[in-house]
């Protein structure tokens, strides 16, 4: 892939450069050629740095165009997965021993990788993944930042080495974390190059050694992610990148005893099975982030323009596909008429369509799995509340042969409905009205889910009492730009709570690295001891 040339101002998921608007869209237009003339290919798994193919394999096709070929990638099988280990394994000693400051250059040359091709490796992404160009272009951008946010957070940390208290005089005690060995690292669809990066990151920057498994919908974003860790002089077998359907491979990842660690993005179903098979024959380190069903309130106290439009941009965004989607709110009834009538016009204006064109708003969701859970979504909403917006799968002209739908917005059901509860993972968005803050923050709560939520009150003492209260581990308040989307390395942790996450630390901050290394404690005899300080050491041994 050849790294562009002009330079491309940056965009994340809350600042797009509109002065230098123009140079962004010439540098897409130019990338869009550049990575089509690549459809088609085989492309190989890569295991200790060399290209392995198999007989079997299976098609990656565009959700906007199912008949555009995207390419050919290997079925994996069990005896893959127990290569890559196997091979990651016995680089292991070698990376974790490395000077981290060595280990640090070679990850920060990633991130300058990413940040070198991010507009090539956008333009895939809109293309395999369906997400819009600014969508699409934040994203790499995240998965640069979140590389160096996490080697600036060992660096600060001085490599997480940190003194003791001595017990008596000639000792010195320390306490190093220091890194497990083989990660498998089980990456989604809807991220599929930040949410890599950050997972391939946290656990590269620790010394650890990874194995990496993206999703089927979308491994040509996985590989190129993978190239852009091998580019930067990555020794072989540090990272190996293995495709394939997640029965066999999956299987081998969790019960393959030479995996010290896991970290797993996706469904809460899949991820709890893999946290109980992780914990066998021994508890072992399992992180994982598992979607939320994600809240916002609106209180008579709200500015209604900046509610409408962050609650619509963080429902509707990249086809409410994410983990921070909003797909229920709560409006306190006063003001409910008002806030829909806005919500229902700015959904009006959504633009879906080509995700790579450059007034799409809404692209498609991933496949026809995606487009039958909103269509039953749809008929249970029709069935028992009201539709206010949306609900149809588009297929007319443009459309015909992808996976579109309208967002739908959807009124007058009853609170503890399933469509208030259950993740879809579709543009889909339920409305409530509520008597008072406190019915709304009840029922917000009433979840098994925590991820991310977000309030809108002109009020300051509601949004203090929002944030004491709300059990989610991403909260907002009075954002225009995404009512519980949008967060960033540095700035936003992204932590889950409850059946969102099991560790309660979040990626993007400055926990995150940390859950991929483990304690030792480490006591230091530095000088010749007296009798009477020998008597005490064997003392102090005794309790």
């Amino acid at each position: 892939m050849a790294q562009t040339a002009t330079r491309v101002p940056k965009v994340t998921y809350a600042a797009i450069p509109t002065e230098e608007m123009d140079i962004l869209h010439s540098a897409y237009e130019e990338s869009l050629g550049r990575v089509r003339k690549g459809f088609g290919d085989s492309h190989p798994m890569y295991i200790g740095g060399q290209p392995v193919r198999t007989e079997d394999e299976f098609d990656v096709r565009a959700p906007a165009d199912r008949t555009v070929l995207l390419g050919r990638f290997p079925l994996g099988a069990a005896e893959h997965a127990r290569h890559a280990i196997e091979v990651a394994h016995a680089a292991f000693r070698h990376w974790s021993h490395m000077p981290y400051g060595e280990r640090l250059t070679l990850l920060r040359a990633a991130a300058d990788n990413f940040r070198a091709q991010k507009v090539d490796i956008a333009a895939l992404l809109s293309i395999e993944a369906g997400k819009n160009r600014l969508e699409a272009l934040g994203e790499v951008e995240e998965a640069a930042d979140l590389i160096s946010t996490y080697c600036d957070e060992l660096e600060q940390n001085s490599g997480y080495v940190r003194d003791a208290v001595p017990l008596m005089p000639g000792e010195r005690n320390v306490s190093v974390l220091r890194p497990f060995g083989v990660w498998a690292v089980v990456a989604p669809f809807n991220f599929p190059v930040a949410l890599s990066t950050g997972m391939l990151a946290g656990a590269l920057v620790a010394g650890n050694t990874v194995v990496f498994k993206p999703a089927s919908a979308t491994p040509y974003t996985g590989l190129l992610v993978y190239r852009m860790f091998a580019q930067a002089g990555l020794p072989d077998g540090v990272i190996n990148f293995i495709t394939g359907g997640g029965g066999a491979i999956g299987g081998e990842l969790t019960t393959n005893p030479l995996v010290e660690g896991m970290v797993f993005t996706g469904s809460r179903e899949v991820g709890s099975d893999v946290y109980r098979k992780f914990a066998e024959p021994y508890a072992r380190p399992c992180i994982t982030e598992m979607g939320g069903k994600n809240p916002a309130i609106v209180t008579a106290h709200a500015d209604l323009e900046k509610a409408a439009e962050g609650v619509m941009r963080s429902a509707f965004g990249y086809s409410g596909q994410k983990c921070s989607a909003c797909s229920r709110v709560y409006v306190q009834r006063e003001v409910h008429d008002a806030f829909v009538h806005l919500l229902v016009e700015r959904t009006q204006a959504v633009v879906v369509g080509e995700p790579t064109e450059q007034g799409t708003f809404m692209g498609p969701v991933i496949n026809e799995s995606a487009v039958e859970t909103y269509l039953q979504a749809v008929q249970d909403a029709d069935r028992d509340g009201k539709i206010l917006f949306g609900g149809k799968r588009l297929t007319e002209s443009k459309y015909a042969n992808g996976t579109f739908v309208e967002p739908a917005i959807v009124g007058a059901l009853p609170t503890d409905h399933r469509l208030f509860r259950e993740e879809l993972f579709v543009p889909f968005l339920t409305v409530a009205p509520v008597d008072s803050l406190n019915e709304a923050l009840r029922l917000a709560n009433n979840s098994e889910y925590g991820l991310t939520a977000g309030v809108y009150s002109e009020d300051l003492s509601e949004v203090d009492r929002f944030f004491d209260e709300i059990e989610a581990g991403v909260t907002y308040a009075n954002r225009r730009g995404g009512a519980t989307t949008g967060a960033w390395p540095g700035s936003q942790s992204f932590c889950g709570w409850k059946g969102s996450g099991s560790t309660g630390k979040g990626g993007l901050g400055p926990y995150y690295v940390q859950q991929f290394l483990r304690e030792q404690s480490q006591t230091i005899i530095t000088e010749q001891l007296t009798p009477d300080a020998e008597r005490l050491e064997v003392e102090a041994a005794g309790e």
